[in-house]
Order: C-alpha cells, then sequence, then structure tokens
C-alpha cells in the first residue's frame, strides 16, 4: 500500500451538515418544551445528549482541519462556521436549563414565539448550508431568516416590557421577573449567534462565488 504525506481530504461539508442536523434537532425539542410545557426534565435530557453529539462533531471538524493540508474553503471561515453552530447548540441547551432549572409555573407567548422563531431561523441556516458548495441559491434564506430576526427583536421588546410591569413588587413577583430576564437573555444570545452563523455562511458563499 502507498504512502502519502498528504491526507485524504476531510469531507468538511458534510461534517457541518451533520452538526448543523444536531442544532436543527436540539433546537426542535427546545421548541416542543416551550410549545407543549411538557415532559421538561425528559426534554432537557435529550437536548443534553444531542448537545454532546454535538461538540464531538466540532471536534473532529477541528481535527480534520489540523490534519488536512488542502482544504475546500478558507481555514479561518471552516473554523468560523464550526465555532458559530457550536456556540448556537450550546445556547439552545442553555435555554433549555434555564426552563428546567427555574421551575417556571408556566411559559409564556412572548417566549413561544421566539423560541419558534429561533427554530424557524436555523430551519434557514440549514438550507444555507446545503448552498455552501454550489456557493448559490442562499439569498431567499438569508432574507427569510433576517426578517423572523427582525420580528424577534419586537416580541423580545414586548416580552421585556411585560415582564416588568408588574403591579405589585413582591418576593415572588421579584424572583420571577430574575427567572425570565435569565431566560429571555439566552433567547436573545441564540438568536443573535444563530443570525452571526447566517452572515458567516453568506461571505463565505460571496467570497467563493
Amino acid at each position: 500500500m502507498g504512502f502519502s504525506f498528504f491526507p485524504k481530504t476531510a469531507k468538511f461539508y458534510e461534517l457541518f451538515q451533520n452538526q448543523n442536523r444536531k442544532l436543527v434537532k436540539a433546537a426542535g425539542v427546545l421548541n416542543e418544551i416551550v410549545q407543549d410545557f411538557a415532559d421538561v426534565e425528559e426534554n432537557c435530557k435529550r437536548i443534553n445528549i444531542i448537545e454532546s453529539e454535538g461538540n464531538a462533531i466540532c471536534r473532529d471538524i477541528a481535527s480534520q482541519l489540523s490534519l488536512t493540508f488542502i482544504t475546500p474553503l478558507d481555514r479561518e471561515d471552516i473554523h468560523e462556521i464550526n465555532l458559530a453552530q457550536e456556540d448556537s447548540l450550546n445556547l439552545v441547551k442553555a435555554i433549555a436549563t434555564r426552563i428546567g432549572l427555574y421551575d417556571l409555573s408556566r411559559m409564556k407567548y412572548p417566549a413561544r414565539k421566539l423560541v419558534g422563531n429561533l427554530a424557524l431561523m436555523i430551519d434557514e441556516t440549514s438550507a444555507m448550508i446545503c448552498c455552501l458548495k454550489p456557493k448559490n441559491g442562499f439569498e431567499k434564506h438569508l432574507a427569510r431568516l433576517k426578517s423572523l430576526k427582525y420580528e424577534c427583536e419586537t416580541v423580545l421588546l414586548v416580552a421585556l416590557g411585560e415582564t416588568y410591569d408588574a403591579e405589585e413588587k413582591t418576593w415572588e413577583t421579584i424572583l420571577d421577573i430574575v427567572k425570565w430576564t435569565h431566560v429571555y437573555d439566552r433567547i436573545e444570545q441564540a438568536i443573535v449567534r444563530v443570525e452571526s452563523l447566517a452572515d458567516i455562511l453568506e461571505g463565505v458563499m460571496l467570497k467563493n462565488a
């Protein structure tokens, strides 16, 4: 068997798609949590497992990048896509963890709307990743994602306004405000990071068009 100093080309496109599937799956479970508000503990465990699987793919991408001499995209672009997807998955987990930890009495409509939009935004990143190899056809998916993000900004303002608009400032209401502020903060971070993932993908495709 012949020996080569150059390793086989890593299938980065396929790795990105596998990584994104974990993100889509985790977002779907999170959406189940906020829409149904049932089996929260069990669904949080499911997200933890998915996040662990996603981290393994992230490490694989990083390892393949260090071993691959010639890459289909710039090395820094591969690193940025990998990191953005990992961060997004970690933030989805963080949202679920806080919902499970805070023992919330009910799920507010703005939270359901925001997480639903987040899941749809992640679906659009999945479509954009499929456009990476042909390097075209991503524009409609980016436009849809941006529209969802702008809607989230409005919903988030309403959500925070409602949260702080308690008539009586009792210990219970203050604790509730703190809990929901933390939940909304993580949702906002996830929305911003998913948008940054889309911006990275757009930049990569424009640069390599």
